[in-house]
């Protein structure tokens, strides 16, 4: 994992969100499994409003925190800010974010080998 940060910005603000464990970690406690949650989000038919609505704000709470900001938004000025940015959009944002966070592209200082750990 990675610390990266996307940003979400309408005509006013600019939020920061973070894909981390805490973010994770709150997906699984309300939804079971990461991939249970994916399920209900990128569901083609008909995304579940409620988990995308989830995911978000714990991303952006979590970024807001990284940045060492005091604000934390609800879920439903997370909705608000949703529905201004529009939800492809959205969407857009948090697959970029998660790729970016779990991709292998790079050295992370927290990817430690078994051989690391060795020496």
């Amino acid at each position: 994992m990675k610390d990266k940060l996307e940003y979400l910005e309408d005509d006013e603000n600019r939020y920061p969100m973070a894909f981390s464990l805490n973010v994770m970690e709150a997906i699984q406690e309300k939804y079971g499994t990461l991939q249970d949650w994916g399920e209900l989000a990128q569901n083609a038919k008909e995304p579940n409003i409620k988990a995308l609505k989830f995911m978000v704000t714990e991303a952006i709470n979590e970024g807001l925190d990284i940045e060492n900001r005091d604000e934390k938004l609800t879920s439903r000025q997370v909705g608000r800010l949703i529905t201004r940015i529009g939800i492809q959009n959205v969407a857009e944002k948090i697959n970029k974010l998660i790729t970016s966070s779990v991709s292998g592209d790079d050295e992370s200082k927290n990817d430690l080998t078994m051989e690391s750990r060795v020496e």
